[in-house]
């Protein structure tokens, strides 16, 4: 894991001026430098570096839902991230909204975004006896750290695109779950923005996680978990 700590902003004015997508509005080639227009709020946690199961070259695992994203970090003495901190590791103090470069700039060479995709059978993918197989043949996502480029201010890789994440909605509305980072397609893939559409019970075959923990008590002769 590594230490994120610092003063994130409650709410980040991101202005883009130059979309991708005209008609949608959805991925923005280059923003403005972003403003602060909230509060800020020290944080201090530890992340994992890579998406479950956290481990350099290794695949995401996907089709997990909320719940069982949650008991995996459980069983490990972790639990899931809320937003804030999965945005804070992504974007810092500087509300970056993107994880590389000068996190102004869109680069789909940067992390594993904007990538054709394969058009899903969701009826196979529904059926427990084909999802697996289906999932399998959806399934584009690279291994955990395999793009250099991909790694925000705090150390995490991966953190947009490649696997989309579950994370805490402390709020709890409409539900406990939120999906942050995006994932191999052509969506939005920034930092800050959330998907919260989705119960604590869906499952698909982009969807993955990684852990956060509370920091214990950090002594001089102390130091938070690297893995």
């Amino acid at each position: 894991m590594v230490r994120v700590e610092g003063d994130y902003c409650t709410n980040a004015d991101q202005r883009c001026l130059r979309w991708l997508d005209e008609d949608t509005q959805m991925r923005c080639a280059e923003f403005a430098p972003p403003r602060c227009s909230g509060a800020r709020r020290r944080m201090a946690y530890c992340m994992d570096r890579y998406e479950f199961p956290n481990q350099p070259g290794a695949y995401p695992q996907v089709m997990v839902s909320w719940y069982e994203a949650q008991r995996a970090c459980q069983a490990q003495g972790r639990r899931l991230c809320t937003q804030a901190e999965w945005t804070f590791a992504c974007e810092g103090p500087e509300m970056r909204p993107y994880p590389y470069g000068d996190g102004l700039h869109r680069d789909a060479t940067a992390c594993r975004i904007d990538h054709q995709t394969i058009r899903p059978d969701r009826a196979r993918l529904g059926n427990p006896s084909t999802s697996a197989d289906e999932s399998a043949r959806l399934y584009e996502a690279v291994p955990s750290g395999s793009m250099p480029a991909c790694v925000s201010w705090a150390g995490v890789h991966d953190m947009t695109g490649n696997a989309d994440e579950w994370t805490v909605n402390v709020s709890g509305v409409p539900y406990n779950s939120a999906l942050k980072g995006g994932w191999w397609g052509h969506i939005r893939a920034r930092c800050r923005p959330s998907t919260i559409a989705h119960n604590e019970g869906f499952v698909y075959y982009q969807i993955g996680f990684r852990c956060c923990q509370d920091l214990g008590p950090v002594t001089a002769a102390t130091t938070p978990p690297r893995s």
